[in-house]
């Protein structure tokens, strides 16, 4: 069976009270729905309150070795992508590389190849910064998602902790050179 792939576009993300109402409630919406089954709700709250609201996401967007990008379908954020680079990366290991923090789609524009669409921006956005190497965090169970970046070239590279509330998972390190 063929999948469609839909139409959209990327917009950077600003740190109008519009954007910053939009980004908060996506992140917090994708999050919850990839992650919700594997912890305990204290946890995944805990996580979303200190992690995913407008006074932290306000300070993300200021960071100049940053960016945030919502894709649109029809004019509704359909996914978001952050990627981070220099001091902005959230492990120091990774030389002249460009960090994928953030790479979610919506529930119901799943399957329609967006995440495709938002991997290639990561890696034009990493060549044209001549980095030599794009990299991310995985979490350990998250089986799909390991399936999709090895398809895109990523090799695990080493492992850290990601705290959840007060769980503390495993997250893969997958990285790509360039």
């Amino acid at each position: 069976m063929m999948t469609k792939q839909v139409q959209g576009h990327f917009r950077a993300v600003t740190s109008s009270p519009q954007d910053l109402a939009q980004l908060e409630a996506i992140m917090r919406e994708t999050f919850t729905d990839t992650f919700a089954s594997e912890q305990s709700a204290e946890d995944l709250n805990a996580f979303l309150d200190k992690n995913y609201n407008q006074p932290v996401l306000k300070r993300e967007l200021a960071d100049q070795d940053s960016e945030t990008f919502f894709y649109k379908v029809d004019g509704q954020p359909a996914a978001y992508l952050k990627v981070n680079w220099n001091a902005a990366q959230t492990e120091k290991q990774f030389e002249n590389a460009l960090e994928i923090q953030r790479i979610y789609v919506r529930q119901q524009f799943q399957k329609l190849h967006i995440g495709g669409i938002l991997m290639r921006h990561a890696l034009e956005i990493a060549q044209q910064q001549n980095r030599d190497q794009i990299w991310l965090g995985v979490y350990e169970h998250n089986l799909n998602a390991q399936g999709f970046y090895q398809h895109y070239g990523f090799k695990r590279v080493g492992q850290h902790t990601f705290t959840v509330g007060t769980d503390r998972q495993t997250d893969f390190l997958l990285a790509k050179k360039l």
